[in-house]
């Protein structure tokens, strides 16, 4: 199978996560996609953590389902989940494969409303900065009462370039 890309999902912070132990949690986050696994550091006793941290998926099938899972790390047992939500990639694709390299920086490419298909809990923009396309998003999770993550995804084509994937 051939690798279409690398995914660069920068996983920005977390917001009102859902408490699991007395007063707070130590939250992380796994994403997978196929039986590809990444994952962020923990923080220690905060519901609204900041990672800011770049994780990286080979991209191989773009119709693969990609999972952003939250967890609460635990000493002696196993670690709690704390929600979890489906990226949805393909507006993402969908811009890149409109062959719009070249643009000037800040240009709104496209705009994702929420919907029951995907987990964004607000508008989401694909932008076009630094020659790059990038699209920001604001997860609601799901499975959970409550709590947000912030992130941002990025595709860098195996072709060395930041363009068409002619999917």
């Amino acid at each position: 199978m051939n690798v279409l890309g690398v995914l660069k999902i920068r996983v920005r912070r977390g917001i009102n996560l859902a408490i699991r132990d007395s007063f707070c949690s130590d939250p992380y986050v796994v994403i997978t996609m196929g039986g590809q696994k990444s994952k962020t550091r923990v923080i220690k006793e905060n519901c609204n953590p900041v990672w800011n941290e770049e994780l990286s998926l080979a991209l191989y099938d773009p119709n693969l389902p990609i999972t952003l899972t939250v967890y609460d790390k635990d000493t002696f047992t196993a670690d709690d989940k704390m929600g979890n939500a489906n990226i949805d990639i393909k507006p993402y694709l969908d811009a890149i494969n409109m062959g719009l390299e070249g643009l000037p920086d800040g240009v709104k490419v496209d705009r994702v409303q929420p919907n029951r298909e995907n987990c964004l809990s607000d508008e989401s923009c694909i932008l076009w900065e630094n020659g790059k396309m990038t699209q920001k998003m604001l997860l609601r999770l799901q499975n959970v009462e409550c709590g947000e993550i912030e992130i941002q995804i990025e595709l860098i084509s195996a072709h060395g370039k930041r363009g068409r994937l002619y999917i």
